[in-house]
């Protein structure tokens, strides 16, 4: 005769429990891992992950008086820890006479003939000191205030491509002192001298008060360059986005006029911000300007970016 049901089914499950774990849990405690974790902590873990992975999608919202001691506290550094690099005088010198006879071997040396040309016009070269003296930062924080205001979920990734630019400028200005061409003594005009310009901190009184020798890389090609990027990529209207494109070009020409900046200066703030886009593109996974323009949402249009610059992401199961 066969067993008894009970017998048989009891028998069953022990061998399914000798196949499996080798015990059985005891009531209400989670089963172990193999590492020693609970399914619970497993569970808080990745939850934390997914929270991470989400913010890097879609950054929250900024918050208002954060963004502005942060703002404030990194231009107090940046002004702080740029004017305490050592004005090494003849290391800039040296630097700058380097660039310059590199320049003309490579045929590129035209900051002098431009400098002199647009001297010779008295009212565009004052226009271009007051340029240079003041909208490096009327137009960023603009840009800043647009970005916080109408494109909030896009607004972390940019702010964070303008800091690790900054960051990487202060290390060039440490490392590689370098005068401007109107120190160089090679025929140059130093226009705000000579025009009596107010406002600029790199003649006059300013000078005493601003190190001379941080001109690599231009952070006036880096920082409008950015504004013109993110006019251009997120303005809705084309001339807006014409204007945007303007902006650094316009820059590029005033830092060479007023003898304020070599060309080389202006290809090393270029690479300060490229390094900033793909530190970025890093912490948030995709380009600053392909992300939602709401936190959480989607974006209301596509954005209008190099094709190149698009990354599908993998499918989830």
């Amino acid at each position: 005769m066969g067993e008894p049901t009970e017998i048989r089914t009891a028998s069953a499950d022990r061998a399914e429990t000798a196949r499996g774990a080798g015990s059985v849990p005891a009531p209400g405690v989670p089963p172990r891992r193999p590492d020693g974790s609970t399914r619970a902590a497993q569970s808080t873990g990745a939850a934390l992950r997914s929270r991470v992975r989400e913010q890097r999608r879609s950054p929250a919202r900024p918050r208002l008086w954060f963004e502005l001691a942060l703002i404030g506290i990194s231009y107090w550094v940046y002004s702080l820890v740029r004017n305490a690099v050592p004005e090494q005088a003849a290391s800039a010198m040296k630097h700058a006479d380097w660039i310059w006879r590199f320049e003309q071997w490579l045929g590129i040396g035209i900051e002098r003939a431009v400098n002199h040309g647009v001297n010779s016009v008295t009212w565009l070269i004052v226009g271009m000191n007051y340029y240079y003296a003041t909208l490096h930062f009327i137009i960023t924080i603009g840009v800043l205030v647009w970005l916080y205001r109408s494109h909030p979920g896009r607004y972390a990734a940019a702010r964070t491509v303008l800091f690790v630019t900054t960051a990487i400028a202060l290390v060039g200005f440490y490392f590689f002192p370098l005068a401007p061409p109107r120190l160089m003594g090679a025929g140059f005009v130093d226009t705000v001298l000579v025009h009596h310009t107010w406002g600029s901190l790199a003649s006059g009184a300013g000078a005493h008060v601003s190190n001379q020798f941080a001109a690599m890389p231009s952070m006036h090609i880096g920082w409008s360059l950015w504004c013109g990027l993110a006019i251009y990529f997120l303005a809705k209207r084309m001339w807006v986005r014409v204007l945007g494109l303007l902006y650094p070009a316009c820059t590029l020409l005033v830092i060479i006029s007023t003898a304020n900046h070599f060309w080389m200066d202006a290809v090393g703030g270029m690479l300060c911000l490229a390094v900033g886009f793909f530190t970025a593109r890093l912490v948030y996974h995709v380009w600053a300007y392909q992300l939602p323009r709401e936190p959480g949402g989607l974006p209301d249009a596509p954005v209008t970016v190099p094709v190149q610059w698009t990354v599908e992401e993998p499918a989830r199961r």
